[in-house]
């Protein structure tokens, strides 16, 4: 079974970005041969910044292998590195009902974002599905807001299955129910756009400020607290164990304790969590080599395989 994500270098990785794709990500190497690429092309639509995307680009491969990634398991590589894709997005493209893009929900979420409505955000599902095809792709794990780009992904590859013959096999999603529950500190989703996140390898002053940051109601410090209206729970959970989680919220409910001493708590058992993935990343950092290394045979892999398809592609389309 091979199983196929991505992730944008937008930014700097928060929780929300490793409890929503990473550790699930890094689970299903378990599972089967996994393919993950760093969605340069698609960070296109929001980032112009050259050194920024680079930088980000980069960060995120490091950030991968600190947080459990094994190259010797499955291929990591970036997306402008399988040139092939934006050559099988043209391709679907031309089959690729208007009317099935105009649905899109991430079109109209991020118009409503602030994001100028070009030709690149409009046709990023098309993009998306050719990264998913491209590598015959058995398995795609996503959030719930992201099953939308799979059923776009099969009905274009029906699309072309129609239209030619067999060409593709229809990927199928997994949903990550735990990309729903990671809050930022205003309670709202995390995201870097919003402003609300905690970052995963942050300065440790700068982590400690944030967590102190979570909006709380008015509750006074003995009065009883509803624990689960709390971001501070719900982020608690991500970390602590049932027995901990169970603790937490019975002190909630007792009353006596005043937000900031939660938060204080929040804090140590998320720094606790992440300290031997710092620890990794310090190591892989200073080897610049080695991360140049799993990127080169990520590319390979997935280039082997994108040229198979594309072969098969060309030769049933009439292109070869």
């Amino acid at each position: 079974m091979r199983i196929l994500s991505g992730i944008q270098p937008s930014g700097v990785l928060h929780i929300g970005n490793y409890f929503g794709m990473m550790r699930q990500s890094i689970a299903l190497q378990n599972e089967g041969e996994t393919f993950y690429f760093i969605a340069n092309y698609h960070a296109l639509t929001s980032l112009r910044d050259p050194k920024a995307l680079q930088e980000n680009s980069r960060r995120v491969a490091l950030d991968f292998l600190a947080c459990g990634f094994d190259p010797n398991r499955g291929a990591l590589f970036m997306q402008t590195d399988v040139p092939q894709v934006t050559e099988l997005a043209w391709i679907l493209s031309t089959v690729a009902p208007m009317g099935l893009l105009e649905r899109a929900h991430s079109y109209k979420d991020k118009l409503a974002r602030g994001l100028p409505a070009t030709v690149g955000l409009f046709s990023y599902p098309i993009l998306m599905s050719a990264d998913i095809l491209i590598y015959d792709s058995d398995l795609v794990p996503v959030g719930k807001d992201q099953k939308q780009h799979i059923e776009i992904t099969r009905d274009l590859a029906v699309k072309i299955n129609e239209t030619y013959g067999q060409v593709f096999k229809l990927p199928e999603p997994r949903i990550q129910a735990a990309t729903e529950v990671v809050p930022g500190i205003d309670g709202q989703k995390m995201s870097k756009s919003y402003g609300n996140n905690i970052d995963i390898f942050g300065d440790e002053k700068e982590i400690r400020k944030r967590v102190m940051s979570i909006v709380t109601d008015s509750t006074p410090v003995e009065a009883p607290k509803d624990p689960d209206k709390s971001t501070i729970v719900q982020l608690y959970s991500l970390f602590a164990s049932k027995d901990e989680i169970a603790d937490l919220r019975e002190r909630f409910k007792k009353g006596g304790t005043g937000y900031g001493d939660f938060k204080k708590q929040l804090f140590e058992k998320l720094w606790e969590y992440f300290a031997p993935m710092r620890r990794r990343r310090e190591e892989l950092r200073r080897d610049q080599s080695y991360i140049d290394g799993v990127l080169a045979k990520g590319a390979n892999q997935a280039n082997a395989v994108a040229d198979q398809v594309m072969t098969r592609v060309r030769k049933t389309i009439g292109l070869a």
